[in-house]
């Protein structure tokens, strides 16, 4: 399927906690096996039908444009794609960069995502979520991965150890959006995180919906999520791939 609407993808952020990648890189420049994490969320937009890629960059950006140009130049990347870098500034947050990307395009509706994560969400049928509802923005809500041992405990007998039950955490933010262009309205300080003020005003104005995926989902927040990532890659068929 080919789907004419662009996709942002966040590239501007430190990612201070993997300071021992990005203190010479940006996070999505950090490599999943031989590919940075940018190519492979690349990847699963491209595999899906979205091939127009807006890349909202900031810190050590000319990283990412020196990559940009090079697969371009060489037409390397894998799959079919139209990539641009927009340098949105070192310090913006995610609400300003957002908005400057969409200033200098004309699309109506984007696709939005971070560059730190990957999961097998199926776009499609996000998207068709999205244009069934007529809100202004549809963000993709997952269960959060344990992290830690989880202790049940009775009298202080410990009944189980283990990974909680997913089902009993909750849900939250996952990070593949669909935005239409009036969400501008709403992005009016360049130095507000979009997650924070942004959003809970669509949320107060009934315009934000959610889209919950049951499926594989995980950020790169650590060194140990960056390697369990790369252990992923390495397998025949990683869990992201549709």
């Amino acid at each position: 399927m080919s789907v004419d609407i662009p996709v942002i993808i966040l590239a501007g952020g430190l990612g201070t906690r993997l300071a021992e990648e990005t203190e010479t890189k940006p996070k999505p420049m950090v490599r999943i096996g031989s590919k940075p994490i940018l190519w492979h969320l690349m990847g699963i937009y491209a595999s899906q039908g979205f091939k127009t890629f807006l890349i909202a960059t900031g810190y050590k950006h000319e990283i990412i444009d020196t990559w940009i140009h090079k697969n371009n130049a060489e037409g390397s990347w894998g799959f079919e794609c139209d990539v641009q870098s927009v340098f949105t500034g070192t310090n913006t947050q995610t609400s300003g960069r957002i908005r400057k990307v969409i200033d200098i395009h004309s699309a109506r509706r984007f696709m939005l995502t971070y560059g730190d994560g990957l999961a097998n969400v199926d776009l499609n049928l996000l998207l068709n979520f999205h244009l069934n509802h007529g809100k202004i923005a549809t963000v993709t809500s997952v269960r959060p991965p344990a992290r830690f041992g989880h202790i049940e405990s009775s009298n202080g007998l410990v009944t189980h150890f283990g990974e909680k039950n997913q089902v009993n955490v909750g849900w939250i933010n996952g990070g593949f959006f669909v935005i239409e262009s009036q969400i501008v309205e709403y992005l009016t300080n360049d130095e507000i995180p979009f997650e924070q003020d942004p959003m809970s005003q669509l949320v107060a104005k009934g315009q934000l919906m959610t889209s919950q995926h049951q499926g594989f989902w995980q950020p790169m927040d650590t060194l140990r999520e960056k390697m369990l990532l790369t252990s992923m890659a390495s397998t025949e068929s990683p869990p992201w791939k549709i």
